[in-house]
């Protein structure tokens, strides 16, 4: 899919607002309501748009500890950076976001807890659980200033083929 102008005003957009009717959309984009919810099925359809939620306050659903954990494997064999240990890690309901990295470690998880007595938990009774995991460091957010930001999509010019 080829995306022009409208469509990275459209991405945008609802980057900003998921909750823009499509008329209020189409306004903001300036096209008519018709062609715009065309496009914006479109966007979802070809993978560009993954889905809407609502981003919720960690403080005020008692999430106050987010911390930032490097793993290291033991090995990077068959056991290591395996797809079984990458689905284990994306079922831990604390894990909010994880990413195979390059350098110290192996992996570099956001995990999101109450407070540091369920981030002990977390760690001893489900983390160090898998036998692959040689080695985990703990990075604690004392604040967090910029969370859950719009992607840029200022490298996008017209008619950017992605």
């Amino acid at each position: 899919m080829n995306l022009d102008e409208i469509d990275r005003r459209i991405l945008a957009e609802l980057q900003a607002d998921g909750r823009l009717s499509n008329q209020d959309l189409a306004h903001r984009v300036n096209l008519t309501p018709s062609p715009c919810l065309r496009r914006v099925r479109m966007l979802e359809k070809s993978g560009y748009i993954q889905g809407y939620r609502a981003v919720l306050n960690r403080d005020r659903v008692g999430l106050g500890l987010t911390v930032f954990v490097e793993i290291k494997v033991a090995s990077h064999g068959e056991e290591g950076i395996s797809s079984a240990l990458q689905a284990a890690l994306s079922e831990l309901i604390e894990v909010v976001s994880f990413h195979i990295v390059s350098g110290e470690a192996d992996f570099l998880l956001e995990v999101v807890v109450p407070d540091l007595r369920a981030y002990e938990h977390f760690l001893m009774e489900r983390l160090l659980k898998f036998p692959s995991i040689k080695e985990v460091r703990s990075n604690f957010a004392i604040r967090s200033r910029k969370t859950h930001a719009p992607l840029p999509l200022n490298h996008l010019t017209l008619e950017t083929k992605i």
